[in-house]
């Protein structure tokens, strides 16, 4: 089976170049076209994240969040929302791997199997990074103004944030 699992990529690859051949297409040019178009792209993304890595490091060294987390708690725990998984909701849309690292030290100091540390396993795999990918996107898409985009796209994780936890205290609070 290890062996089959080995063949996909390469049989994919030829699949896909007989194809082609088969349509008269020039593989070579075809490939430097698609080089030339990812590295413009590149070139276009580059300048939004030298400038988002930073301040989301500056921001995460600040402490901002956490204090941010501590103030939040008593309206979480509220709406039914564990007042652990503050952090976790502050830095997810900002930073992937930061969020991963508050997940991963709620999952440590709760327990995977606690109501707190099933909402943060599930809070982290149906949200976004939003304002990462935004950055990333709206750079390559040429986009200037994004207007309303970034807002409804905070709702939008706010709403998954709240129903994950409303959805975790259903199954197993």
């Amino acid at each position: 089976m290890r062996s089959l699992l080995d063949l996909t990529a390469p049989l994919l690859i030829g699949v896909v170049m007989l194809g082609a051949a088969l349509r008269g297409v020039d593989l070579y040019e075809a490939m430097l076209a698609g080089t030339r178009k990812g590295l413009r792209v590149m070139a276009d993304i580059l300048p939004a994240l030298l400038v988002l890595f930073p301040a989301i490091r500056l921001l995460r060294a600040s402490g901002l969040p956490e204090l941010l987390g501590r103030l939040l708690s008593p309206l979480l725990d509220t709406l039914g929302v564990p007042p652990d998984t503050a952090l976790l909701m502050l830095l997810r849309p900002i930073s992937g791997s930061a969020a991963l690292a508050a997940a991963s030290e709620i999952i440590r100091q709760c327990g995977p199997d606690s109501l707190t540390g099933r909402t943060a396993a599930v809070m982290i795999g149906s949200s976004e990074t939003t304002l990462y990918v935004a950055a990333v996107y709206f750079a390559a898409a040429g986009v200037r103004r994004s207007r309303w985009a970034v807002p409804a796209a905070l709702c939008a994780d706010l709403a998954c944030f709240l129903s994950s936890a409303w959805i975790c205290r259903i199954l197993w609070g």
